[in-house]
């Protein structure tokens, strides 16, 4: 199994990462450590994907896994093995792990100072856009001290979208501007930084502690599902805890 790592200055005891496709029973399409349930893989490569996942960081209790709709719903994660509507999740409780599972959006991971509690979400473009982000921060007591990682997502250079989604970010906040470049390729198209994006709404909500990987789903086959490449796929699980 291979993973990244975040890189950034929580404290050691949170646990904080975003797996790849290396490693797992998935076949075909989803060849690799599929986790997400919601595709078309078999529901018994997927349940042993996972397990191999917990067993891998030592979970002794059950992750908190999501039904994700690209929205803004926050929820306390909980181990009672029921999968929650939400696009992010947090926890104040040791060895409880939140995950978002993605394949080109942005994983956000969160910590506070003393890494007591941490925090995932999920954030597409039109997560972004209705706030997902400042939702998560609003679980947190104390935003500017806050620690901030971005997981793997497509990269500036591969998100091609129209004119419309960058009509919508630059009428919320003309800044947003600089997160768009036109696109060499599609005619009337831009192609959009997700992570420049999601870096200028966090911010402006006052935080100050941002780090990025900065690895780009899209284009490393080997490694990361893409929905953007490939259409159907696997997903890949971000996951956050507290040692």
């Amino acid at each position: 199994m291979k993973f990244v790592k975040a890189q950034w200055q929580a404290p050691d005891h949170v646990q904080a990462l975003t797996t790849t496709r290396v490693g797992g029973l998935s076949q075909g399409t989803y060849k690799g450590l599929n986790l997400g349930d919601h595709v078309s893989d078999s529901e018994e490569h997927v349940q042993a994907n996972r397990t191999l996942l917990s067993t891998e960081f030592d979970l002794k209790r059950r992750p908190q896994w999501l039904t994700q709709v690209h929205g803004i719903e926050v929820v306390k994660a909980k181990d009672d093995g029921i999968c929650r509507q939400a696009d992010a999740c947090w926890t104040d409780e040791p060895g409880l792990a939140c995950v978002v599972m993605t394949a080109d959006c942005l994983p956000v991971f969160f910590s506070n100072a003393d890494g007591s509690q941490v925090a995932v979400a999920h954030a597409g473009w039109r997560g972004l856009l209705a706030g997902v982000l400042e939702e998560t921060l609003s679980v947190f007591d104390q935003v500017s001290e806050l620690h901030v990682w971005f997981g793997p997502a497509i990269g500036p250079n591969a998100f091609e979208v129209g004119p419309e989604v960058k009509k919508l970010f630059c009428d919320h906040d003309p800044d947003t501007e600089i997160a768009f470049s036109e696109s060499a390729v599609g005619l009337n198209k831009y192609l959009a930084d997700l992570y420049a994006l999601a870096r200028l709404r966090l911010s402006k909500a006052g935080v100050k502690n941002i780090s990025s990987c900065g690895l780009c789903t899209y284009t490393d086959e080997d490694n990361f599902y893409s929905y953007r490449r490939d259409g159907e796929t696997g997903r890949l699980a971000s996951l956050i805890w507290i040692k």
